[in-house]
């Protein structure tokens, strides 16, 4: 999909400016209403823009210790069966299969070190994993910082001070 400077702008106010409409953003860019919402229908349509929803924060809701956990998978047990498995821990939010020494990484969120331990227990039980390691985030730096990567391919320069 081509990008460009326009689409860039268009997700860069709407990535700072939380909550803007559509005609709020086209008065702020100085084009017509109908261009903002045809290039955001666009973005998604092509899912460059995957989601327009509340970007949660776990901690503040109760969850704020976090740690990366690779699992190796066990011998017979593919990464779908896994995925299933995993799904129904609702404190592991992302699954990635990987390569290298383990099949699989995913993000844990928990209350507590000691429900951190909870959950490690409860993907021991799933059958599915023969052995996990896992490391606590002490803090973190940034995330989701993709605005970047999205400005280069757009032609534009550095979006958002980054």
């Amino acid at each position: 999909m081509k990008i460009d400077d326009l689409d860039v702008r268009i997700v860069e106010l709407f990535s700072r400016e939380d909550g803007i409409g559509v005609l709020a953003a086209s008065r702020e860019l100085g084009v017509a209403r109908p261009t903002v919402q045809s290039r955001l229908d666009k973005l998604r349509a092509a899912g460059v823009i995957e989601s327009s929803g509340p970007l949660l924060n776990p901690a503040e809701f109760g969850y704020p210790v976090m740690a990366i956990v690779s699992i190796e998978i066990a011998q017979g047990v593919g990464h779908i069966a896994v995925g299933t498995a995993l799904k129904e821990i609702p404190e592991i939010v992302e699954m990635y299969t990987v390569s290298g020494d383990h099949d699989v990484m995913v993000r844990v969120v928990a209350k507590s070190n000691d429900d951190l331990q909870r959950v490690l227990d409860a993907v021991a039980v799933t059958g599915a994993v023969n052995r996990t390691r896992s490391v606590v985030v002490l803090q973190t730096h940034f995330q989701n910082r993709l605005l970047p990567l999205f400005a280069r391919v757009g032609g534009a320069g550095d979006v958002m001070g980054e």
